[in-house]
């Protein structure tokens, strides 16, 4: 499927457009403080329109996965082709970018957190000329992370995602940026050298062959040509990665249930792990979320945390099915201690930011506890929690933002009988807390559900551990709820307004999508459906009668 303007198309639009609204804000004069608010505003609307479109010109029943062909809005150029390159020959990587059934749901997503992000970031007074340039910088990383098709592309837009959040919590923070900001880089690099050793050690494994004109071929079909006129090089194209044929007999990983296998994929999981988190790597998110600005926050927990599960299902899955069938229980386990030990922790805390951010903890183990089910309702269950975590988390956070810039504390003890005071602040609040305990009728319910189904069929025992989390999600958001909205008013409290205009449509347009997605779902999961059935289908192939073992 192809769509283009001027030329380029619709997914580099979306890609790179905050490039250019970055430079259009450094053009600016510092002293135009709401012009540069409303072009950063500007852009992130553009998004969300062609995201508008993409959704309405999607195929719904293209598998996609590992086939190019079945990929849409695929855009395709030669990047770097160095035609003589010592021992190891020629390099030829692509500019390829596109999209299926898994990666359209969260290009959805990154559109409308970036959008509702900016229109929060309004408060900003401090170098915002410097902020908003680093906001959509951040936008493009993040966007092109769920677009790339070529693994060395991929990475390029994963690492450049860290320098803009980096000075966003560091400079914009709260009192203890600088350590958080320098905790979440390390954490996140070692496990991009982690994935930079196995991205290399994939694209020496792996073969194609390309003609005179660029055109590259799978084994093959470059063995159906003969052949004639081709030359084998090493490539970074995921899609190639996923068809065993394309791996060099006798090649580090080439065949199946290797101890390398097992390695390599261990070492992607620790890269995507850390950026979930999932437990035992989640120590940065805490520190990170709390020191965060409000609208970081808002993008950290509502699309940054999904690139790791995201990565798993786009990269690991389909590339290692054996190691992920070898290692299903393992990752089911750490998707449940995350779940309990997330949902514990939350429920001691004090701190209205800290508890969110471990809600998501608990939140991202139900979609990894969904993935690991190796079936197409866990992960469509896994897929759909994604979106909506990031909705609800986004709500949550934001709320959390309109008391702080009121009271300047997040002290739950330090609150109550705010319900009167504030109503719309509290309807907005209870839509946030009510859909991210998984209340039926609000869009955590559905994807909560879903994920639990599918993981019972594979893990029972640890699913039905994990549901009580279900019961502690209940305990401290209902606890969180009475603290803040019911009792006594304290004195201090008397004068504090309610939700302006601005917070008013932020709030709104979330909870209408979490709303209507748990109400009437359906839309999101046919863009999801016959993808997540093609990437269940390579797993339960590679996997076989071993999962009976598992249950």
């Amino acid at each position: 499927m192809e769509f283009s303007l001027f030329g380029i198309g619709i997914l580099s639009w979306m890609t790179f457009l905050p490039i250019l609204g970055m430079v259009m804000v450094l053009l600016l004069p510092k002293e135009q403080r709401d012009v540069i608010r409303w072009t950063s505003l500007a852009v992130t609307v553009v998004q969300v329109v062609l995201a508008v479109l993409i959704f309405a010109r999607f195929d719904r029943g293209l598998a996609g996965v590992t086939s190019q062909a079945a990929m849409q809005f695929v855009e395709k150029a030669n990047w770097i082709d160095i035609k003589s390159v010592a021992w190891f020959g020629r390099i030829h990587i692509e500019y390829l970018v596109g999209i299926d059934g898994i990666s359209v749901v969260m290009v959805l997503l990154t559109a409308l957190i970036s959008c509702i992000a900016t229109i929060s970031s309004w408060p900003i007074e401090k170098s915002i000329k410097g902020y908003f340039a680093l906001l959509l910088l951040l936008n493009t990383g993040m966007m092109g992370v769920f677009v790339s098709l070529d693994f060395f592309l991929f990475y390029v837009f994963w690492e450049v995602m860290l320098l803009p959040m980096y000075f966003l919590i560091g400079v914009w923070g709260g009192p203890r940026r600088e350590y958080a900001a320098i905790k979440f880089f390390l954490y996140t690099l070692f496990g991009s050298v982690l994935m930079l050793l196995a991205m290399l050690a994939l694209y020496f494994s792996v073969n194609v062959y390309i003609d005179p004109a660029g055109t590259t071929y799978s084994v093959t079909e470059a063995a159906k040509m003969g052949y004639q006129g081709l030359e084998r090089i090493y490539t970074f194209n995921m899609m190639a990665m996923m068809d065993p044929a394309n791996f060099a007999p006798g090649s580090l990983l080439a065949g199946f249930d290797t101890a390398w296998r097992y390695i390599a994929y261990v070492a992607l999981f620790i890269g995507f792990a850390i950026k979930v988190p999932l437990f035992p790597f989640h120590t940065w998110l805490p520190d990170a979320h709390v020191e965060a600005p409000t609208p970081i926050s808002v993008i950290l927990a509502g699309v940054l945390l999904k690139m790791g599960t995201y990565g798993m299902l786009r990269i690991s899955f389909p590339i290692f099915p054996d190691a992920m069938r070898h290692f299903s229980w393992e990752l089911a386990l750490l998707g449940v201690i995350s779940m309990v030990y997330g949902a514990m922790v939350a429920m001691a805390q004090t701190d209205f930011k800290k508890l969110i951010a471990y809600s998501s903890v608990s939140h991202m183990g139900i979609v990894v506890l969904g993935m690991a089910s190796m079936n197409t309702q866990g992960m469509t269950g896994a897929v759909f929690q994604m979106f909506n975590h990031g909705t609800i988390t986004a709500m949550l956070f934001l709320v959390v933002g309109v008391i702080y810039d009121r009271a300047h504390t997040r002290g739950l003890d330090e609150f109550g009988g705010l319900m009167n005071q504030m109503p719309r602040y509290a309807g907005a609040m209870t839509v946030a807390f009510f859909a991210a305990l998984g209340l039926p009728g609000l869009s955590g319910f559905i994807s909560e559900a879903f994920s639990l189904l599918g993981a019972f069929q594979t893990f029972q025992t640890l699913t039905i551990i994990g549901a009580i989390t279900i019961v502690l999600t209940a305990g401290y958001m209902l606890w969180v709820l009475q603290r803040v909205f019911l009792g006594t008013l304290p004195d201090k409290w008397k004068n504090l307004p309610d939700m302006n205009g601005r917070e008013t449509l932020m709030l709104t347009s979330l909870a209408v999508v979490v709303i209507f997605c748990g109400i009437y779902p359906g839309p999101v999961l046919d863009l999801m459906n016959s993808s997540l059935n093609y990437l269940s289908d390579i797993l339960q192939n590679s996997a076989g009668a071993v999962m009976v073992g598992m249950k």
